[in-house]
């Protein structure tokens, strides 16, 4: 970082210089950039309560981090929201703590709070196979909707990655990903999405706006710029409705029913793990979790022993 850290400047601050260290040496995306800037601001807004600052972060002590969970929890805030404003934190004053900014760290001792186990919600595969069906309209829209239904489904991308495609990471039934930390990978194309992309891309012209220079490969409706996280919520949401499924439909459980189907398929855990880009194996593993009367009925049809006329004594 530059030699404004650990000296207040006029450009922000300490929360700044923070943000721009994850930026710029980090790689991490707008969105989680964004997502840490959230959860520090609240943190700040709970400090000017209590007559503190981050600008004066010596100053912070580890009541006052006990005291904003306490607040956390009067508003019935979920464990995965505390645990990530906590982890928030912790990162600051970490980044702090290596710049010499303070000499202690008020983090330290404090655990998140202990997660409740929840398997990745996914659609099963008649359900999957319904929303790529959607009848959309075949006009530049539609094509592109569900184009991007069919990559997130098919080559079960993160939707931050699959909108920061651009028009050169499609090569015939392959795209080059990149994912957290700025990590690339190759992933494949089903058969269907090369078919739906290239409908797409013959319409791509009608929603550019004035800058014919735009690389992303989805574009806004109107603006004719890059689609954002919003409105590729808002077009799962419409396919879901279309197909007659539940509306809390989301983009992300597109990825998690990937998951899900290769698994039950008889696909790898280490393969997955690749595909969908995971550092940990036990982050794939959430996805090998079966229904258990499905395993049962598995079970009653495949195991030699599981028959009520089995003789006990053979």
């Amino acid at each position: 970082m530059s030699s404004t850290v650990g000296k207040r400047d006029e450009s922000g601050g300490y929360v700044r210089g923070f943000l721009a260290h994850l930026s710029v040496e980090k790689g991490y995306s707008d969105a989680t950039v964004r997502a840490y800037g959230t959860d520090l601001e609240q943190f700040d807004e709970y400090l000017a309560r209590v007559k503190g600052s981050l600008e004066k972060p010596g100053r912070i002590t580890r009541d006052h981090v006990r005291g904003f969970m306490a607040e956390m929890h009067r508003q019935a805030l979920s464990k995965t929201s505390m645990g990530r404003k906590l982890s928030s934190l912790r990162a600051f004053f970490k980044y702090l703590m290596r710049h010499k900014v303070v000499a202690k760290d008020p983090m330290f001792g404090l655990h998140n709070p202990k997660q409740e186990k929840r398997n990745p919600q996914a659609l099963n595969v008649d359900q999957a196979v319904s929303l790529m069906e959607a009848a959309v309209e075949p006009d530049p829209e539609g094509l592109r909707d569900i184009a991007l239904a069919e990559v997130l489904y098919g080559s079960g991308l993160r939707i931050s990655e699959a909108l920061d495609l651009d028009l050169n990471d499609v090569d015939s039934d392959l795209i080059r990903v990149t994912g957290k930390g700025s990590k690339e990978r190759i992933v494949p194309l089903s058969d269907m999405a090369v078919k739906r992309l290239r409908r797409y891309m013959e319409q791509r012209h009608a929603l550019l706006g004035d800058d014919y220079s735009e690389q992303a490969l989805f574009l806004g409706s109107r603006t004719g710029a890059r689609l954002n996280r919003r409105q590729a919520n808002r077009i799962v949401e419409r396919l879901a409705k279309l197909a007659g499924l539940p509306t809390d439909v989301h983009p992300h459980m597109l990825r998690h029913s990937f998951a899900t189907h290769l698994l039950e398929a008889g696909a790898d855990l280490r393969s997955v793990q690749e595909l969908l880009g995971h550092e940990r194996l036990t982050t794939t593993q959430r996805y090998t979790h079966l229904d258990m009367q499905r395993l049962m009925q598995v079970y009653d049809r495949a195991h030699p022993r599981s028959k009520d006329d089995a003789d006990p004594e053979s």
